[in-house]
């Protein structure tokens, strides 16, 4: 059987996707998409943790382990606002929207970190640092390129875009297609309610 590509997320709700769209529109106008390869909005979320690909047969111990981590926490709200890159904005690489995080966030992202490895998946080396990614600079981008995004980030400035409730946690299968990611939700695990 063939593997899935798979990843751990939580939605972001559809007014969000919407202020993202609008407040980012002047970014994405000035650096279109020679420069940058944008997200499709609708395709924007909280990344928990991606797992890669996986066995289908793996995926019910997957889904057993969000259900058990997920009822652990009770829902919380996150804050989104802020524009960012990574690493830095000296070499861009990825542009995102800012999360403000929560105790309860960072909770969730733990007991799921550490459920993963016990699972047999790969810790994640790098720090929770949790944001929406707008898109990914492309390889080919010049040292102008560079200057131009430093540029625009200065002249833009993106407060606050909203709030998202958190009260599930989701298994997406992603497919790689030429016009980018597709997503199909494998699972959902609510939050204690």
């Amino acid at each position: 059987m063939a593997l899935l590509r798979t990843f751990i997320a939580v939605k972001i709700p559809g007014p969000v996707h919407q202020a993202i769209l609008q407040k980012t529109e002047p970014l994405r106008k000035s650096l279109g998409t020679t420069i940058v390869r944008w997200v499709p909005v609708q395709n924007i979320h909280l990344t928990l943790k991606f797992l890669g690909d996986v066995a289908p047969a793996n995926v019910d111990a997957l889904t057993q382990m969000l259900g058990a981590e997920a009822g652990k926490l009770d829902p919380f709200d996150i804050q989104i606002g802020g524009l960012g890159s990574f690493p830095s904005l000296k070499r861009p690489r990825v542009l995102f929207v800012g999360v403000q995080a929560p105790a309860g966030l960072e909770a969730l992202y733990r007991g799921i970190e550490s459920a993963c490895v016990r699972l047999g998946y790969e810790s994640e080396e790098r720090g929770f640092s949790p944001h929406l990614t707008l898109g990914r600079i492309k390889q080919d981008a010049s040292a102008a390129d560079q200057q131009k995004i430093r540029r625009i980030f200065e002249e833009l400035k993106i407060d606050s875009l909203g709030t998202a409730r958190v009260d599930s946690v989701y298994l997406y299968k992603s497919e790689l297609k030429p016009n980018g990611a597709v997503y199909t939700q494998l699972f959902s695990a609510s939050l204690r309610q």
